[in-house]
């Protein structure tokens, strides 16, 4: 009897499992059959990411390697940490190493506040005419390319032919010309406000959505209470898009090591290379311009430990004092 009430009780337990799987194909089927465009859409960058992210992570190994491409990775000789004893040993992956710091530092520092300020003015302006324009005009100089932008602040910043340097002359601000091009200081100053100009307008698209998204009662009662704009915006809106800040300042310090290769190397010069000379025109020269594939190898994957720590350090931070973090 109490075998066959065993057998009963497993029996009907496994039918509740078997109603349950059922179900989860069924609800399954009707969400593909209801969204397959949706999932359509999402398989695109899915497979993007495996083709050019995922799939050549396999090519690290070059790292260790005393790699050469007509043995290629499988008949190349395995070496340890050589490359990385080598590189590390370099005067200019020094000198770079602190360029590629000292300008990221720089342009977290005064570009990553701009956003914030601009979504903040722009969702303040009540003409919408003057506010899409603003809006237009912001995020025009995104879509340029740094080539053109190059030939932009030449132009413009050039120590003798520059419209800046010209007009300073003509009204006796200045006695010479400014070497915004030639000189180091003045070269790094001229690099993050180029960057600030061009990547500010596009980062105030998220903040302005998470601006949108707050409760506009709030802002009523804080007006009720006798608060005025500025006080709105230290009490309401900053608090409430607290999170989104959060989040995207520790994404930027997790790029600390990382920096593009057109900027510098555009805007950049011989005269100034000691300041302009970051990681990515060093792995260029090393690694396409020598053919030394292997260390510069070894170098994206150093940046590459050194950005997941720094993420890692900073989220951790940021749950450490209670606030939202990324993981």
């Amino acid at each position: 009897m109490l075998k066959k009430r065993e057998n009963r009780k497993s029996s009907i337990v496994e039918g509740k499992e078997n109603m349950k799987t059922q179900r989860r194909k069924s609800k399954l089927k009707i969400q593909l059959k209801r969204d397959w465009r949706l999932y359509a859409m999402l398989a695109i960058p899915f497979i993007w990411y495996i083709i050019f992210c995922y799939k050549p992570m396999g090519g690290v190994i070059i790292a260790f390697q005393k790699y050469s491409i007509f043995k290629g990775i499988t008949g190349s000789k395995f070496v340890g940490l050589d490359n990385f004893k080598f590189v590390f040993g370099m005067r200019d992956f020094g000198i770079a190493l602190g360029n590629t710091l000292l300008l990221n530092f720089m342009d977290l520092v005064f570009g990553f506040p701009m956003p914030i300020i601009l979504a903040i003015m722009l969702n303040e302006m009540r003409a919408k005419r003057l506010k899409k324009f603003s809006q237009t005009m912001l995020y025009l100089p995104h879509f340029l390319s740094w080539v053109i932008i190059g030939g932009m602040v030449l132009k413009i910043f050039a120590p003798t032919t520059g419209v800046i340097n010209a007009s300073l002359l003509k009204s006796g601000l200045v006695d010479k010309n400014v070497p915004f091009l030639t000189q180091g200081n003045w070269w790094q100053f001229t690099y993050v406000l180029v960057g600030v100009w061009q990547n500010m307008g596009w980062g105030t698209i998220l903040y302005l959505a998470a601006i949108t998204g707050l409760d506009m009662n709030l802002f009523e009662a804080a007006q009720i209470d006798g608060a005025n704009k500025l006080q709105q915006i230290w009490h309401v809106t900053l608090p409430g898009i607290r999170s989104t800040i959060i989040i995207l300042l520790i994404l930027n310090i997790g790029r600390m090591m990382s920096i593009g290769f057109d900027r510098p190397y555009i805007i950049g010069n011989t005269i100034v290379k000691d300041y302009c000379d970051v990681i990515s025109t060093f792995v260029y020269r090393v690694g396409i311009v020598n053919t030394k594939f292997d260390r510069a190898t070894a170098v994206g994957l150093f940046q590459s430990v050194i950005g997941m720590i720094l993420v890692t350090v900073a989220n951790t931070i940021s749950r450490a004092f209670d606030e939202q973090g990324i993981w």
